[in-house]
């Protein structure tokens, strides 16, 4: 008996799950075997490529496997990379320990713009980088490391997780290699773990062999889920983009927190080079709450704690027991995060009741 596959009876409205491990051959070169080639996972792939204007693409299983499958295919033992101390802990520690105890030999600069252009060698094989920096929020300027990097030769990469194409195209601003979790405000529903790395043509061609190698492949199921956040993408984060410098504001102006740290807010240190190069200040707003951390999660009613970020509801993190709990006390401690230091991802709900609940839990620890 044969396959419904033989016939095409309709044309989908959505792109559907190919949930197969294989294809009948022949059928071509390229789809053979799913942890290689899948038409959903490339279906969202190809949109992920549109929207940062790269010359080629790769899907993930997650950010973490975009992040370590796309630098162990351009960096070998005895070449030099550059990461900066203010990233996100896990990316943070396969440079400084695995990649380490492989032979490369690793430099961490301190947060801005200029302490990373300072530690850029004439031997640097790699510059990794955030756009908008986990979890204090820096804004690199992509435009100026990258032509530092043209200087000495070296590969750019940049992890726009927290932007978004939404908000800025690091490609178009001198990066080699742009990188995202998808599991964040890409997917943004929080039910998916994915990631993408996007870019120049010959580079994405090495990552897809190693990613291929690795089995670090997105699943068909995965890549449904990311496509149908796509979709909402740009609406979502329009709105997010204006609740948080709305709730930033807020804050900054209440005497229930303090320390607020936002790209939109005047007296942030890359304020200037946000406005430049950002269509939006994105959805992550930090700050300081006075009182107990305990109390102030329970006492919250509509804000969810939870160790992720970038999905519609509005979520709060402690990084200093949560993503960055790994940093030792001195590394904390040259980025401020104490364990009052507070992440907020910003959703799309009404930002009055956002900002009640908070300053509501914030004042009831005191």
């Amino acid at each position: 008996m044969n396959d419904i596959s033989d016939g095409i009876f309709a044309k989908p409205l959505t792109f559907p799950i190919y949930q197969t491990s294989s294809y009948v051959v022949p059928g071509g070169e390229k789809y053979r075997y799913s942890r290689e080639y899948n038409p959903t996972v490339e279906n969202v792939g190809l949109k992920i490529k549109a929207m940062e204007h790269a010359e080629a693409y790769n899907a993930f299983s997650s950010g973490m496997g975009a992040i370590t499958t796309t630098v162990l295919s351009l960096i070998h033992p005895g070449d030099r990379a550059l990461i900066h101390l203010d990233t996100f802990a896990r990316s943070y520690h396969f440079f400084t320990e695995y990649l380490r105890s492989w032979g490369v030999k690793i430099d961490v600069a301190d947060p801005g713009t200029d302490n990373i252009i300072k530690s850029i060698k004439n031997d640097t094989k790699l510059v990794f980088i955030e756009s908008l920096s986990n979890p204090i929020l820096r804004v690199n300027d992509i435009k100026a490391i990258s032509e530092k990097c043209r200087e000495t030769g070296s590969l750019l990469i940049v992890d726009a997780t927290f932007s978004t194409p939404v908000n800025i195209h690091p490609l178009d601003l001198g990066a080699d290699i742009v990188i995202h979790s998808a599991s964040k405000f890409i997917s943004g529903h929080n039910d998916a773990i994915a990631g993408f790395a996007a870019g120049r043509e010959d580079l994405i061609e090495k990552i897809d062999n190693m990613r291929r190698t690795l089995g670090t492949s997105m699943d068909p199921n995965t890549a449904f889920l990311v496509n149908q956040g796509i979709k909402t993408l740009e609406l979502r984060m329009e709105r997010i983009n204006k609740n948080a410098n709305i709730i930033a504001h807020e804050l900054q102006d209440s005497g229930n927190v303090k320390n607020v740290i936002y790209p939109g807010l005047d007296n942030h240190p890359d304020h200037e080079i946000a406005l430049k190069y950002m269509n939006g200040f994105s959805g992550v707003v930090d700050f300081e709450i006075q009182g107990d951390v305990e109390k102030f999660f329970k006492n919250l009613k509509n804000v969810v704690p939870a160790n992720t970020l970038g999905g519609i509801n509005t979520i709060i993190s402690n990084p200093f027991t949560m993503s960055h709990r790994s940093l030792n006390e001195s590394e904390l401690k040259i980025l401020n995060v104490n364990k009052k230091f507070m992440r907020l991802s910003v959703g799309i709900e009404n930002p009055d009741i956002i900002i009640k609940d908070l300053l509501s839990a914030a004042s009831a620890t005191d």
